[in-house]
């Protein structure tokens, strides 16, 4: 951590209610306090990779315990600032739903619709960040946003900006769950923040609709079967046995969230950056898999999609091409494929063909 603790005594509480009226200027919906003991989030973090329900996502297990343990990643933080900010698109429940429904279109998770929230975020914090620093000094301080070891959703509990729903993902009773987490660890004495209890009930929904049955228990995620960790993390082949579950999601999963009842009081974003581009929230799969990686890294650029790259992008497509009802557009841009130069494409170019093989719709 680079900085210093500033000398002169500080108005903890006042700082404070700068900070959350500073970052609320900036365009976060909502700003908490934490600490850094995290006992809890560590031992369920262990008995999950004890269970091999992270996958291939080997840098879980490397980073020890700098994931829940704020000052062993940077050494000094005392306090950590939590941050959300919305990204549900103005279309809403009804667009998505709709899309879900129409198999011969590829369904991207909402949040990866506009602009790559790492980017905006990080931005955004940065500026809060030098905004405390005009205020108090230099101090020390480092952004987050999904991008190092860090328990955000165990964090962002603390701070009181929500709790963890049955499927794992942060809630908020005004808010729902459409909304990305950002933190900066500090080197400042900050008053924490309450904890807010949890309202899922005896409610199951997300549980009942993971089209994989990912969510194994209420709070317990099988990465492994999860369809965001699919058509994302996972490097290599799409496990057969879950590709026909899959339906026509090419980039994550939303079911979870589109199901839960507090979504209902979801809020529509007002951030211009998180507007759809290039028609991805309803594209034909047809379309899109005729991309070449030329034309796919065009119109990726600034997206969170173009981290997977085209390889991959072609995959998750050729499975929703094996799920989508029979046609000619269909058959004719899997055939397009078969002799991909990608050994992974043709792969399941071939299991697509060989689904529409023995269909009969």
């Amino acid at each position: 951590m680079n900085g210093r603790h500033v000398e002169q005594p500080l108005d903890g509480v006042s700082l404070a209610d700068d900070i959350r009226r500073w970052g609320m200027e900036l365009g976060f919906d909502a700003l908490g306090f934490a600490g850094i003991d995290l006992p809890e989030a560590e031992a369920g973090l262990e008995a999950w990779l004890r269970a091999g329900f992270h996958g291939d996502m080997d840098y879980m297990v490397r980073h020890g315990s700098k994931r829940t343990r704020p000052a062993d990643l940077v050494p000094g933080t005392i306090s950590v600032i939590s941050a959300r900010m919305n990204y549900w698109p103005e279309a809403g429940q009804g667009q998505a739903e709709a899309v879900l429904a129409d198999k011969g279109r590829g369904y991207v998770a909402r949040y990866a619709l506009g602009r790559d929230y790492h980017k905006v975020l990080r931005a955004r914090l940065q500026k809060l960040a030098d905004r405390i620093a005009d205020a108090v000094g230099p101090f020390g301080h480092r952004v987050f946003v999904d991008s190092a070891p860090v328990m955000e959703v165990a964090l962002a509990q603390k701070a009181g900006i929500g709790w963890r729903g049955k499927h794992t993902l942060l809630l908020h009773r005004e808010a729902g769950s459409y909304f990305f987490l950002g933190e900066i660890y500090v080197d400042l004495a900050l008053p924490v923040d309450e904890p807010i209890g949890e309202h899922c009930g005896r409610c199951s929904r997300c549980i009942d609709a993971c089209p994989t049955g990912a969510i194994i228990g209420p709070y317990k995620l099988d990465a492994r079967r999860c369809i965001s960790y699919l058509t994302i993390e996972l490097q290599g082949s799409i496990p057969e046995a879950l590709r026909s579950q899959m339906g026509s999601r090419i980039y994550g999963c939303d079911d979870c969230q589109l199901v839960c009842p507090w979504n209902r009081f979801a809020r529509h974003t007002g951030e211009a950056d998180f507007d759809i581009r290039n028609g991805l929230d309803g594209s034909r799969l047809a379309d899109l898999f005729a991309w070449t990686e030329a034309e796919f890294r065009e119109r990726m650029a600034g997206s969170p999609i173009l981290r997977i790259g085209h390889e991959r992008w072609l995959r998750n497509i050729a499975v929703a091409l094996g799920n989508a009802p029979r046609s000619t557009e269909v058959i004719q841009a899997l055939q397009a494929r078969r002799e991909d130069p990608s050994p992974l494409v043709r792969e399941h170019v071939a299991w697509a063909l060989a689904q529409h093989a023995v269909r009969t719709d």
